[in-house]
């Protein structure tokens, strides 16, 4: 489960302080998809940067899997970054000359201790991945012999190799058509509930929130109002 509790951030600007979220709480439990929704600049991708641990706010708490984020130094958080959050970026931003399943592969060689002893374990991970996400096939493919969407899956199977019980989605469908957007959002549906993470999904894409278990609107960084999708 993810909380965020009263998270207020400001960021510098000349003499004074500009606010980016404004006392925000909400909660993501196990297995479902909560949509954050708003006009641009209306602070969402800053609240998931406070969720994912990557900025720290003003005030307020961001508790995962009750542990206080907010409290952490910078290597605590990094850890928990590694091990409870996956973060699926705006753009794949996949290494040009890595196969599909070096992408996932690869992920157990940042940082994590004894990583050497459980590259079996993590390729075998990065396989199960692949075909979740319906990529069985294309695993010896460098990204530019993907579609944008094909891309994008590896992106979201990517974010899943640490098995996390937190996942962070930011605009997953900008760059794609409707057809091709809209199976990525019933990928992360379908993910999310066989995994049973807790999701917190970004999007300007109003077409798709009926789909989510609940959706949150944000205008100016403050939350005015709340729904229950599917």
């Amino acid at each position: 489960m993810i909380r965020l509790d009263n998270i207020h951030l400001t960021f510098p600007d000349g003499d004074a302080r500009v606010t980016a979220v404004n006392h925000v709480t909400l909660t993501a439990h196990p297995g479902t998809v909560t949509g954050i929704t708003g006009p641009s600049g209306s602070g969402k991708s800053s609240l998931l940067a406070v969720a994912a641990t990557l900025i720290r706010p003003d005030s307020g708490t961001v508790l995962i899997d009750d542990i206080d984020a907010t409290r952490l130094d910078p290597k605590a958080a990094t850890e928990l970054r590694r091990d409870k959050i996956g973060i699926v970026f705006q753009q794949s931003n996949l290494v040009p000359s890595l196969t599909a399943m070096e992408q996932l592969a690869v992920m157990n060689e940042l940082g994590a201790p004894h990583s050497r002893r459980h590259r079996a374990k993590a390729t075998a991970r990065a396989g199960e991945l692949l075909d979740a996400v319906g990529l069985a096939d294309q695993r010896d493919k460098r990204p530019h012999q993907l579609s944008g969407g094909q891309r994008q899956r590896v992106n979201i199977a990517r974010a899943l190799m640490n098995d996390p019980s937190v996942l962070l989605v930011d605009e997953p469908t900008s760059a794609l058509d409707q057809e091709r957007g809209a199976s990525i959002i019933e990928l992360i549906l379908q993910l999310t509930d066989q995994l049973n993470t807790s999701t917190l999904l970004v999007t300007h894409d109003l077409v798709h929130l009926p789909r989510m278990h609940g959706v949150v609107h944000l205008v100016d960084g403050k939350l005015v109002d709340t729904a229950v999708g599917a």
